[in-house]
């Protein structure tokens, strides 16, 4: 990426002064003694007029309020962007990253104890930026429009800046319709779901964060959507066959010993009998992955083996409002949160041992296409 299409803080603040905007660098506030570095659940309004990062309390026994807004300083879609992954906190819950569809660029937020801080604005490298994915200072981007593309940068204190040989194409050029960008064995490769192409695409991350050449593998069924890796390394990956009526499943796909960067199929579409499986979360311990089914309104659960396998637990672990999107699970925590786009809302579910869902609490009044979830 040229220095002409990397855009800095520096250079956004510049512009906004000028045309007589707040100062792009700000922070904000919260009177809660755990402060933002736990027992928060972000999201962001993609919304044309100015995204803006939202921000809900969440207390111990899941119960949810509405904390503060941060404006991004970008643009959003104001409508669904078929993802997983617009909002990211980064391994060590430091940092926030959040897509700008709207506006061909990825915001950082600095994480405080007293607040969100934004600290970069940048070129995503690409048109119609859809997921952020993070490891060890390494940030990778997920492109959907033009070409599409992935695009790395390195994270130094909040600024990011972009990774020489970071940016490599997907399966094809144009029409894959990308879904989702996350890393997997320890940050050492990265995958990306298409839902056009029924592909599966992988690369390996080279230590300088350098990203080499796509490997692409064709998905055990069709429309792969969002995904999940759990500590293992395995990928557990939704499938919603196009929204058919009952066709969703879930498959999982493991790397192998040395890492390569064909996956491995190890279970085949696990089928839910749920329409339009799109978004995967994973518990901690890696036991128990949650499927939400946009379509049907609910959310399967499948329990995980240790070498990956997965089998349906409960084809409706629990019930939804409408349209339910993004998911989240805190990497510690035992509450599951699930955003609703149709409903507008967040819900809460306690995780038990066993892996079954209690409701617990919800908030309303969430904008219009509002994108993204992630817990702390």
């Amino acid at each position: 990426m040229t220095n002409r299409r990397r855009f800095t803080l520096k250079t956004l603040g510049v512009a906004l002064a000028l045309a007589g905007a707040a100062p792009a660098l700000q922070a904000y506030h919260d009177d809660d003694d755990e402060g933002f570095r736990s027992g928060k659940v972000f999201s962001s309004s993609n919304a044309t007029a100015g995204n803006e990062v939202l921000v809900y309390d969440s207390g111990r026994d899941g119960a949810l309020r509405f904390a503060t807004r941060v404006p991004t300083q970008g643009i959003g879609s104001g409508g669904g962007l078929g993802n997983q992954g617009a909002v990211t906190l980064s391994g060590d819950g430091r940092h926030l990253f959040v897509v700008n569809a709207g506006s061909n660029t990825l915001s950082t937020f600095r994480v405080r104890r007293s607040g969100l801080q934004l600290t970069s604005v940048v070129d995503a490298g690409g048109l119609r930026p859809v997921s952020v994915a993070e490891h060890d200072g390494v940030v990778v981007v997920l492109n959907a429009a033009g070409a599409g593309n992935i695009a790395a940068f390195r994270n130094r204190h909040g600024v990011l800046d972009a990774v020489a040989g970071g940016s490599q194409p997907l399966s094809a050029a144009g029409g894959t319709a990308p879904a989702q960008v996350s890393f997997a064995e320890d940050g050492r490769l990265l995958v990306v779901t298409e839902k056009a192409t029924n592909k599966i695409t992988s690369y390996r991350v080279r230590r300088d964060g350098a990203i080499d050449a796509p490997v692409v593998t064709a998905s055990s069924g069709m429309t792969p959507f969002g995904f999940a890796v759990d500590r293992r390394g395995t990928v557990l990956v939704s499938e919603a066959f196009g929204g058919a009526a009952g066709a969703s499943a879930l498959s999982s796909y493991t790397f192998g010993e040395h890492a390569s960067a064909q996956p491995q199929l190890v279970s085949a579409s696990v089928a839910s009998g749920q329409s339009a499986a799109c978004w995967v979360v994973v518990t901690g311990d890696g036991r128990h992955a949650y499927v939400t089914n946009t379509a049907s309104g609910n959310i399967s659960s499948y329990a995980i083996g240790r070498r990956g396998q997965a089998a349906l637990a409960e084809a409706v672990a629990a019930r939804t409002d409408a349209g339910p999107i993004d998911a989240a699970i805190a990497p510690r925590g035992r509450t599951l949160f699930v955003l609703n786009g149709g409903g507008r809302s967040i819900q809460s579910f306690g995780i038990g041992r066993d892996g079954q869902l209690s409701a617990q609490s919800r908030i309303d009044g969430l904008p219009a296409g509002a994108n993204g979830l992630a817990a702390n």
